[in-house]
């Protein structure tokens, strides 16, 4: 029996896209208030950074741990148990009132982040008519592009002008609104009939070599640009010399590049091969995070780059994680949550290495520079993978 859908789900991919609405405005509004929670716990902003390495560290962990906790439990089932997590520990994060306490909610929060876009990419392409699956993972990732326009500034501002605390109280209402959305829109029978984990084993797709070269170069090309988006505060505050109300505005303009790149990337994979398009935007992510470091002390072009930027790494989601469900061949959902670990291994390794020259006294903007090598570098890898298939071919 043919489960082909002859028609896109939109209702059900709406509510993976708020799911991706909620997990965006918590991974990324932190960045945007690090100086105001900072403050409040009195400890140093570098410090502060550890709350985005620990909830990266808690994407790590619990990407695969979670698929293997709901592995026997159907897709709609599994998507409601991690948004319940999510929405718990998020709201919690919000009555922190140390360093300590603020750690151990943070990890908590990120545990299942992963599991969700991961089993969410794979449950997208059921959900998609034939030939449209990038674009159904779009779809679902254009939650995680609308939050870096509208709830993530609007979370910085009530973070900056209230308290801090407010802008995760913020992240509940939205994981709120994911639990509805997932439980009345969601279909339960034909997920149940397209998703058979028992149909092969998984371990042939995990011993896959270029699985987990895809992982590699997602862990160092995507912590290029979060060693810049890390330190977009104090970057605009501290280099641009702008008021710290127009980090939320830059937050926008780089939010607005991510939803258009985002769709770019879709289109890309209907072009070139996944992996070909990854190369391509890790290699434009080099060149425009050098030129950032140049010209971040410009009004105008940090505007600008922002929104370059923002294009170019959403432009890599979608032919990532499509070329990621492809290597790993009979274990879908546990590859692509694994790849979701590893854009945030890319997260904590950028946040850390991205501060790295402030430590010896540089100045914010070479935060850029180190992202530009690690997208380089992530860039190699891509050209390795690309020959090794070539060579094979042959």
């Amino acid at each position: 029996m043919d489960n082909t859908p002859q028609s896109t789900n939109k209702k059900a991919l709406l509510s993976l896209a708020i799911g991706g609405f909620g997990i965006g405005l918590t991974e990324f509004v932190i960045m945007g208030i690090l100086p105001n929670i900072a403050d409040s716990l009195d400890i140093s902003i570098p410090k502060a950074g550890h709350f985005i390495a620990i909830y990266a560290l808690g994407v790590v962990i619990g990407a695969p741990v979670m698929a293997r906790i709901t592995n026997n439990l159907n897709p709609k089932k599994t998507l409601l148990f991690l948004m319940l997590w999510f929405t718990l520990f998020n709201t919690l994060s919000a009555f922190s009132g140390n360093y300590w306490v603020m750690m151990l909610f943070r990890f908590l929060s990120g545990m299942p982040h992963g599991a969700f876009f991961g089993i969410g990419a794979v449950v997208s392409g059921y959900l998609a008519k034939p030939g449209k699956s990038a674009q159904a993972m779009a779809i679902m990732f254009s939650g995680l592009t609308v939050a870096n326009i509208l709830g993530v500034p609007l979370g910085t501002y009530i973070g900056q002008e209230l308290h801090w605390s407010y802008s995760f109280m913020l992240v509940g209402i939205a994981g709120i609104a994911t639990l509805s959305s997932l439980y009345f829109w969601m279909p339960k029978k034909e997920l149940e009939e397209a998703d058979n984990p028992k149909s092969q084993s998984p371990s042939p797709g995990l011993r896959n070599k270029k699985l987990w070269a895809l992982i590699i170069l997602t862990t160092v090309g995507t912590g290029g640009f979060f060693a810049w988006y890390s330190y977009i505060a104090p970057l605009v505050i501290n280099v641009t010399k702008l008021p710290e109300a127009n980090v939320g505005y830059i937050m926008i303009v780089a939010g607005v590049g991510m939803f258009f790149g985002n769709f770019l990337g879709a289109r890309m994979v209907e072009i070139f091969n996944p992996v070909k398009s990854v190369v391509i935007s890790m290699l434009s992510m080099t060149t425009i995070l050098f030129l950032n470091s140049i010209f971040a002390s410009n009004q105008i072009a940090i505007f600008v780059l922002s929104f370059i930027v923002g294009v170019i790494t959403f432009s890599i989601t979608a032919p990532i994680q499509i070329a990621i469900i492809k290597a790993a061949k009979g274990a879908e959902k546990l590859g692509s949550s694994m790849n979701q670990s590893a854009f945030n291994m890319g997260n904590a390794s950028g946040a850390y290495l991205g501060g790295l020259p402030m430590v010896f006294g540089l100045g914010f903007n070479y935060a850029s520079v180190v992202g530009s090598i690690l997208a380089f570098i992530g860039a190699c890898i891509g050209i390795a993978i690309l020959y090794t298939q070539k060579s094979k071919k042959k």
